[in-house]
């Protein structure tokens, strides 16, 4: 679709009209374009909602102590209560649409899997379903890894983890052994991952993009607080 150029007397009705007009107001004024792209022409042009117009009920933006008739009118008031007061959910009132899909008593989703399960998770890793628990994943999946460990050493020690030693890894079952696996500290694992362990010059070019995104993400944010709230 060919893009269509924007005219002097376009851009003359958006200087004048986008400061302290609703943009939805501006489409009948500017036929053919949309609310997005006047609020990009307007973005180009250096252009904002001023504050009285920010204000305004005009605006659609909530106002301190203003009450709006529709709120009002449909506002819960002191003493009333709702109609479904005392009432049991009652499957048998709900939409048959719905009730179609309700889960029935000990019917499990179609993802789930039997205790003793095998999965890769998201990073590679062999992990095993040792129960049924509810909540968090990992209450139900635990690494075949730290699990060899665990069944030769007995619980893992607060503070630290399962890996595999330099050159070892692997996510296939009978590769998983105990000598392919140590028990380390956190702060063992976090030595091993830093950048210190790097060569000097791969370390540098690390510590400098590092700075390099900290000044982009600065300078990105001081120009989103310089336009203001997108109205």
């Amino acid at each position: 679709m060919t893009r269509q150029k924007w005219t002097e007397a376009e851009l003359a009705i958006v200087r004048q009209h986008y400061p302290h007009r609703r943009t939805a107001d501006l489409c009948a004024l500017l036929p053919g374009r949309t609310e997005h792209s006047i609020y990009n022409q307007a973005h180009t042009l250096g252009l904002v909602k001023t504050e009285a117009y920010l204000a305004s009920l005009q605006s659609g933006r909530i106002q301190r102590g203003h009450q709006h008739p529709r709120m009002v009118a449909t506002r819960f008031k002191p003493g009333q209560e709702p109609p479904n007061k005392g009432k049991p959910f009652d499957v048998a009132r709900t939409h048959p649409n719905c009730t179609a899909h309700h889960f029935r008593p000990g019917q499990m989703p179609h993802t789930w899997q039997p205790v003793g399960s095998y999965r890769l998770n998201k990073d590679g890793h062999l992990q095993r379903k040792v129960s049924d628990a509810p909540g968090n994943s990992s209450r139900r999946w635990r690494g075949v890894a730290e699990l060899v460990w665990c069944e030769a050493n007995g619980p893992l020690p607060k503070g630290h983890m399962v890996v595999f030693k330099p050159g070892r890894f692997s996510n296939q079952l009978e590769q998983i052994t105990l000598d392919a696996v140590e028990c380390i500290t956190l702060a063992d694992n976090m030595r091993r991952n830093s950048r210190h362990r790097l060569p000097p010059e791969v370390n540098q070019l690390v510590h400098l993009k590092g700075a390099i995104t900290r000044q982009v993400n600065r300078i990105t944010r001081e120009a989103d607080q310089q336009q203001g709230p997108k109205p």
